[in-house]
């Protein structure tokens, strides 16, 4: 049995010194750090199951929480957990709260009134539908539309909030008189998450395919936080993980008759499996296209 003295809790001086702080997300939100346990060095212990602080050189436990990172082992990144506390749009939190794998306690607006902040778009905010991302937007409006899009928004955030109040002030239920709020009503919410499972948040959330606005909270807990946090195991997933590319096996059939210089083989092959019609990609054909783009390999030839 290992004495208790030998024991001894990882801290973070970086950390630390971020607890309690807000930091501002969006007009009105924020990411507050609450507690967190576990540090790099939790990941390496439990790694090695073993109560000491790794091994005497640093790059030996650098080269270990790699190596899990780049083999998909992820039991040693729960060893580590966050808690924080967030300000965030009610559209963003319908999003945020998919993730199962966390511990939640958010407000209610049944036992409390609802937080007298909505999130204003910008008149530089406003997105056209994307055409090729059935659930997310794609290029910007003009500035004139904009202004007037963020005028239509606060009438309707104004009049919803004054209706919400009229109703409360007349003993109407909060149950009943939330429903009139819009999406764009701030929420607060407790939010415990291990690391293994944060991570996986953030390579979903700060996507570039994901909402702008949820992707503005997962930069503010990546940049401000686990960075600082755990910033091998953060080295690690970016490399491995959230800016590496990766090639199905159709993928890479399709690469190496690329690499062969054979075009029509190609083109025939993207056709054969539905990811090339009338010279437009599939959206499996655009993403091998975005993954090709990232490695400095085009499609020339090919359509």
């Amino acid at each position: 049995m290992i004495p208790a003295a030998e024991i001894s809790r990882p801290s973070v001086p970086a950390l630390d010194a971020l607890l309690g702080v807000k930091l501002p997300v969006l007009d009105d939100g924020f990411v507050r750090l609450i507690d967190y346990m576990g540090a790099d060095s939790a990941i390496v212990q439990a790694a090695r199951v073993s109560y000491g602080a790794g091994t005497k050189r640093e790059s030996d436990d650098r080269g270990l929480i790699r190596y899990l990172m780049r083999h998909n082992h992820t039991s040693p990144f729960e060893m580590c957990e966050l808690k924080l506390h967030l300000r965030v749009p009610m559209d963003c939190w319908r999003q945020w709260i998919r993730h199962r794998t966390a511990s939640v306690n958010e407000i209610s607006t049944r036992y409390s009134v609802a937080i007298d902040s909505a999130s204003v778009t910008p008149a530089d905010g406003w997105r056209h539908q994307s055409e090729t991302n059935r659930q997310g937007g794609d290029e910007p409006f003009g500035v004139e539309d904009g202004e007037r899009f963020s005028r239509m928004e606060t009438t309707v955030q104004n009049e919803s909030r004054h209706v919400y109040s009229e109703l409360l002030d007349a003993g109407v239920a909060r149950e009943q008189a939330r429903k009139l709020l819009p999406l764009a009503t701030y929420t607060e919410a407790y939010w415990k998450i291990d690391l293994h499972n944060l991570l996986h948040f953030l390579s979903l959330r700060m996507d570039s395919r994901s909402q702008w606005e949820i992707r503005q909270y997962a930069r503010t807990i990546a940049d401000e936080i686990v960075a600082k946090w755990v910033p091998v195991t953060w080295e690690a997933f970016r490399d491995y993980r959230f800016e590496a590319v990766t090639f199905s096996a159709q993928e890479r059939e399709l690469l190496s008759l690329l690499f062969a210089g054979n075009a029509d083989a190609v083109r025939n092959r993207m056709s054969g499996l539905g990811w090339l019609k009338d010279d437009k990609l599939s959206r499996e054909g655009r993403e091998f296209e975005e993954k090709l783009e990232k490695i400095g390999i085009g499609f020339a030839g090919v359509r």
